[in-house]
C-alpha cells in the first residue's frame, strides 16, 4: 500500500462562521459540521492530515466581551490578548474535533481528533509590532471605526472592501513550541494545532516564554507546520474556489497554477490585499520554494477534495 500523503490544511473563516448568521456557539458548530464532511472525506481518501484554523472574529469576540465584563463588574478583570487567543483555540478546536470525530464515525472511520494549545515563538523585534496589520474582530462602519480608535486607541483599517476592523501586529512564527508533541501523534491522530496562528509567544533569556498581544496569521502558521513535519502538501482554504488577478475588477483572471517567479510577480504588482490572499500566497510561495517538487494549493473549502486531486484549484510549485 502507498505511504498516506500527508497534508496540512489552513482552514478559512468561512469553514467556522457563515457570513449573515448570527455568531452564536449554535450557528458556529452547524457551519463547522459542513466543514468536517468535507475534512472526513480528505481523511478517507489516504490522506494523513493536520488542521489549522484562522480565529479572527472569534478572538475579537471574546475580547469585546471581556472588556464589556470588566466594566460592568471589577470581579471579572480583562484577560490579556494572548490569553484570549488560548480561549479561542480551545472552542473552536473543540467544535472541529467534535463535528470531524462525528464524520468520520459516520463513515466507519475510528480516528482519534485532538485540540493541541499551541504556543508559536515570535522574534520580539519583528517590525510587525511598529506596523499592526492583522484584522480581528467584527466589522464597523467608518464612523464607528473613528469613535473606537478615539477611545480605545486601537488601530482601525479598512479590509479589502467589506468594512473597517481592529488590526493588531502580525508577527512571523520563528518556531512551534508543542511540534514534537504533533509528530508523536502523527501517524495515529488527527490532530488540530497553531489554531489562530498559534499563541504568540516570546523566548526569554532563561528560556522561559511569555505572551504577547498579537494575532500570527495562520497561514504562515500552517506552512511553518508543514515544513517541520515535511508534509507533501499544504492545502490552503479560503472562500474562493482559485486565486485572482485583477480580483473583483472587470478584467478578473482566475489562475489554475502559480510559479513560485510568477506568484512573487504578482505580489510584487499589488494583486493581493495584506490580510486577505496576500499572506495565502505568501505561505504557498514559502512551502513550494523551500521543498521543490512539493506543492501548495489555494482553494475553497467546497472543491478541497478536487484539488487535491488535481481538478481544482490554484497550485503553486517552484517552476
Amino acid at each position: 500500500m502507498d505511504r498516506p500523503t500527508k497534508v496540512v490544511i489552513a482552514l478559512g473563516g468561512n469553514a467556522l462562521q457563515e457570513a449573515g448568521t448570527p455568531p452564536t456557539a449554535e450557528a458556529q458548530l452547524e457551519v463547522v459540521r459542513r466543514t468536517a464532511e468535507y475534512l472526513a472525506e480528505i481523511s478517507c481518501r489516504n490522506y494523513e492530515m493536520a488542521i489549522v484554523h484562522g480565529n479572527g472574529p472569534q478572538v475579537g469576540r471574546i475580547v469585546l466581551s471581556q472588556e464589556i465584563a470588566s466594566k460592568v463588574n471589577e470581579q471579572t478583570p480583562a484577560m490579556p490578548f494572548d490569553v484570549c487567543g488560548s480561549m479561542s483555540q480551545g472552542y473552536i478546536g473543540y467544535h472541529i474535533q467534535q463535528a470531524l470525530r462525528d464524520a468520520l464515525r459516520n463513515r466507519n472511520r475510528n480516528l482519534p481528533v485532538v485540540t493541541l494549545v499551541t504556543q508559536v515563538v515570535v522574534d520580539p523585534k519583528d517590525p510587525a509590532f511598529k506596523n499592526p496589520t492583522k484584522p480581528i474582530g467584527q466589522f464597523y462602519s467608518g464612523e464607528e471605526a473613528k469613535k473606537i480608535a478615539e477611545e480605545k486607541g486601537y488601530v482601525m483599517k479598512e479590509d479589502a472592501g467589506r468594512g473597517w476592523r481592529r488590526v493588531v501586529p502580525s508577527p512571523e512564527p520563528k518556531r512551534i513550541v508543542e511540534i514534537s508533541a504533533v509528530k508523536r501523534l502523527w501517524d495515529t491522530t488527527i490532530v488540530i494545532t497553531a489554531g489562530g496562528g498559534g499563541i504568540p509567544v516570546i523566548e526569554n533569556m532563561d528560556g522561559s516564554l511569555t505572551g504577547v498581544a498579537a494575532v500570527i496569521d495562520k497561514d504562515l502558521a500552517a506552512e511553518k507546520l508543514a515544513q517541520d513535519i515535511e508534509a507533501d502538501i499544504l492545502l490552503i482554504l479560503t472562500e474562493i474556489d482559485k486565486v485572482c488577478l485583477n480580483f473583483k475588477k472587470p478584467n478578473q483572471q482566475f489562475l489554475d497554477h502559480m510559479t513560485v517567479p510568477e506568484a512573487i510577480r504578482y505580489m510584487e504588482e499589488g494583486h493581493f490585499a495584506p490580510g486577505s490572499m496576500l499572506p495565502k500566497v505568501l505561505a504557498a510561495v514559502k512551502f513550494a520554494r523551500t521543498y521543490p517538487g512539493k506543492k501548495a494549493i489555494i482553494t475553497s473549502l467546497y472543491k478541497a477534495v478536487d484539488a487535491l486531486e488535481g481538478k481544482e484549484g490554484t497550485i503553486v510549485t517552484m517552476a
